[in-house]
């Protein structure tokens, strides 16, 4: 009998770690359900009120650096879907500082998993459900609304954007989280990465073309909701989405390193 690749056995062992990770995460939610349901209407209400900041916003003029009312609804809506998957799968990032002051860490490190997988997909938080069906309406609206037929194509290049997205801001809060290894109480780092979201809600077209391609080619800001979102409204292109693979693939790389560098710095909470 052939024997099972050892790159696959690890892939199907990880996806069934995962797997108990989503299952303690949906049981654990619904032993709070008034909580969670207050979450998801939070998250409606959030997205009910930008768009009536949007609503406000176009009401006194037709555009926006060439981005008409339609358009800005798919690039919020496409930047609500990343916030939504980022905070979903992600967020238990954010706990980080404190494994490492409660000791916690230590127990991470001595499992037969890989500590980043363990740190960064630990936890699923179900609240992001709002959000997200929040940004998959508002894109459906958008799109109808200004009569917009994507493509097979284009839909396939907003796609693997959109997974460029979420790889580059995962990077960068993973490399933001992995500093508490030498500076211990850096909690309030998650407010740079809503900073840089908020950002991202506008388009980089704002800025003028100098700083457009600077947050393109320099500072892969534009990645997170202005280059997607430019697929579906004015049109796949091929050059933006190899561009966002090399920035993504670059980005995960980078922080792998610098993840595995960091940890040889930790001692321990005993130590």
């Amino acid at each position: 009998m052939a024997k099972t690749p050892h790159n696959y056995t690890s892939l199907a062992r990880y996806f069934r770690i995962y797997r108990v990770f989503f299952t303690s995460s949906f049981v654990r939610e619904l032993e709070f359900r008034a909580n969670f349901i207050a979450k998801v209407a939070q998250q409606f209400v959030w997205v009910f009120f930008f768009i009536l900041m949007l609503l406000v916003i176009y009401n006194r003029t037709p555009m926006v650096a060439g981005w008409s009312r339609n358009d800005a609804f798919v690039l919020a809506s496409t930047l609500f879907l990343l916030e939504s998957m980022w905070r979903g799968c992600f967020m238990a990032l954010l706990e980080f500082p404190q494994m490492i002051r409660q000791g916690s860490l230590d127990f991470v490190l001595t499992k037969p998993v890989d500590a980043q997988f363990w740190v960064s997909l630990r936890r699923f938080n179900f609240d992001q459900v709002g959000t997200l069906i929040g940004g998959a309406a508002m894109m459906t609206y958008a799109l109808s609304a200004s009569g917009l037929r994507p493509s097979f194509e284009q839909w396939a290049c907003f796609v693997v954007l959109f997974a460029c997205a979420l790889a580059i801001f995962y990077a960068f809060n993973l490399a933001m989280i992995t500093t508490a290894i030498w500076f211990i109480r850096v909690d309030n780092l998650w407010v740079l990465g809503e900073t840089v979201l908020m950002v991202a809600r506008q388009p980089t077209d704002i800025f003028g073309v100098q700083w457009g391609r600077f947050f393109t080619m320099v500072v892969p800001l534009a990645f997170l909701s202005t280059v997607p979102s430019s697929q579906l409204v004015r049109g796949a292109d091929i050059r933006m989405v190899l561009i966002g693979l090399g920035w993504a693939t670059a980005s995960l790389i980078i922080v792998r390193t610098f993840w595995r560098w960091a940890l040889k710095s930790y001692g321990s909470a005993s130590s």
